[in-house]
């Protein structure tokens, strides 16, 4: 039993990764710790990909003399690359809103916001019904 479970130990520590990810997503307010959770749900599926990438016995994609060498694949590797870079920029991206929604809320926990939006709105609905009607527009076919 602890022999099996030590050849698939990548896969437990992806989906642990990911519940972990997933929660902090949906439990959390406060937008930074949903950003930290995406990116750690984000991590687990980096490793998930290059845990596929990776063959048994195989050795890194160098040509030698021998013919029967089994080699690794490298594109799994190199599309977490472009992936790792595409989440850092989106982290930062990410980052840079919520600094923007607490300048413009003075809060970023979800709760506070939307009770900040809701009083917004509501206070535009009463100045909007005491304010009088605007009058029509005459046609130009009307006289005066």
């Amino acid at each position: 039993m602890l022999m099996q479970l030590a050849e698939i130990w990548n896969y437990l520590i992806v989906i642990l990764l990911m519940m972990i990810g997933l929660f902090l997503v949906i439990s959390r307010t406060n937008l930074v710790k949903k950003l930290v959770g995406l990116s750690i749900f984000q991590t687990s599926v980096f490793l998930f990909y290059i845990t596929l990438g990776k063959v048994a016995g195989g050795t890194a994609p160098i040509l030698t003399e021998t013919a029967d060498t089994i080699y690794s694949n490298p594109l799994p590797h190199v599309l977490i690359l472009t992936a790792i870079v595409v989440g850092v920029a989106t982290t930062a991206l990410g980052l840079a809103l919520i600094l923007r929604i607490n300048e413009a809320f003075g809060s970023i926990e979800e709760d506070e916001i939307l009770a900040v939006k809701i009083e917004a709105s509501a206070t535009e609905m009463l100045n909007t019904d005491t304010s009088p009607a605007p009058a029509k527009p005459k046609k130009s076919g009307d006289s005066v």
